[in-house]
């Protein structure tokens, strides 16, 4: 058959295509803004019926309904990274957390330490072969729905369609549900309450030199270092995510990635967590390569790119010079992610070096340190 037969032949509900979970059945979620709603509310619809289903993440943007208390004994998340969203049903005992670098989180599903049944996935529209991309979420998902017995698919209209290793054939998937409804946002504006963050972010910037390869973590701080980089020449971009921050920058020439060791002139990354802004203008813009994350956040990897510049904050740093990013005394805040995959990788780095930027106080509920 044609593939657009075969598109047609596969197509159902959501409530339909979640019938196909079975009882101790383990689930890959795709994560971060491109979280398949429509199937997720289905599984929770179905939900009652089944026993023992276990749902792999990691973060998650959207609403908590699938760890709530009276779905214990029928699903249960286990979160390679915590979100908002799950962060109480773990610290609760209700979820489990599992630690792992990001560079090898796609690898517990491909070396079946945690074998998938079943991928949930989010995708953009086929192309005129019937290649659709995995769009926003591509490094942490591609391996692990490859990996899985079986897909069921979200095909969305305002998904973007990416360049790089992100595409999948509609003949790869179980099941099609077709959806039209706007992506999640996660805005990585600066937090108002911690006012010296714009100090930070200047502090930092004149640390970065021209023709730097740059890594921005997760959070306002590092973000907000990217508004004072407009002095800078040739800088280019190898991260496990990037937001909305570097478009002002691409758009003005700053970030060109003219002297990047690996994919010179590419903007490389795992994912975007962003606003819809950042959608629109990466949308078939071939200035972006999404890749696999075991690749790009592999340290060697990261090293191919001489002067890579690692930037990322922390909970908090000990008198002896240990950092904290991922829990909160005894409580798991966050997870390992991928802050040590470039700390490690631009160490490695020809002229490169990782910064850990955070506040050296922090701020109460009342204002004071």
């Amino acid at each position: 058959m044609d593939w657009e037969s075969i598109y047609q032949s596969r197509v159902t509900t959501a409530d339909e295509a979640i019938r196909s979970v079975r009882s101790g059945d383990r689930l890959f979620l795709t994560g971060n803004c491109s979280v398949p709603r429509r199937i997720l509310d289905a599984l929770v619809r179905y939900a009652p019926e089944v026993d023992d289903v276990e749902i792999c993440q990691a973060l998650t943007v959207g609403g908590s309904e699938y760890v709530a208390p009276e779905l214990a004994g029928h699903l249960r998340v286990n979160s390679l990274f915590i979100s908002k969203n799950v962060r109480e049903a773990i610290q609760q005992g209700r979820g489990d957390f599992t630690p792992v670098l990001l560079s090898e989180f796609p690898l517990l599903f491909k070396k079946k330490v945690l074998p998938v049944d079943v991928a949930l996935v989010h995708l953009s529209p086929p192309d005129a072969e019937g290649y659709c991309t995995y769009g926003v979420e591509s490094g942490l998902t591609i391996t692990a729905a490859e990996s899985a017995k079986r897909i069921i698919a979200e095909i969305n209209p305002n998904m973007p369609s990416m360049h790089g290793d992100t595409a999948v054939h509609v003949s790869q998937l179980d099941q099609i549900i077709p959806v039209d409804y706007p992506l999640a946002e996660l805005s990585m504006s600066v937090d108002g309450s911690i006012e010296c963050v714009e100090q930070i972010a200047i502090h930092v910037a004149g640390l970065i030199p021209d023709g730097a390869c740059l890594q921005v973590g997760i959070g306002a701080i590092p973000n907000a270092i990217l508004k004072y980089l407009d002095d800078k020449r040739d800088l280019g971009i190898h991260s496990e995510l990037f937001s909305d921050g570097v478009i002002d920058l691409v758009e003005r020439g700053v970030i060109n990635g003219a002297r990047k060791g690996i994919h010179p002139g590419k903007i490389t990354s795992g994912f975007m967590i962003g606003t819809h802004r950042l959608y629109h203008w990466a949308h078939d813009n071939p200035r972006i390569e999404l890749q696999r994350t075991e690749y790009v956040n592999n340290p060697f990897t990261i090293a191919q790119n001489p002067r890579t510049v690692a930037i990322n904050s922390a909970v908090e740093v000990d008198l002896t010079g240990q950092v904290c990013a991922d829990s909160i005394g005894p409580k798991f805040y966050s997870g390992v992610g991928g802050q040590l995959d470039f700390i490690y990788g631009a160490g490695l780095s020809e002229g490169g070096f990782p910064i850990i930027a955070l506040p050296s106080c922090t701020n109460l509920q009342d204002g004071s340190c």
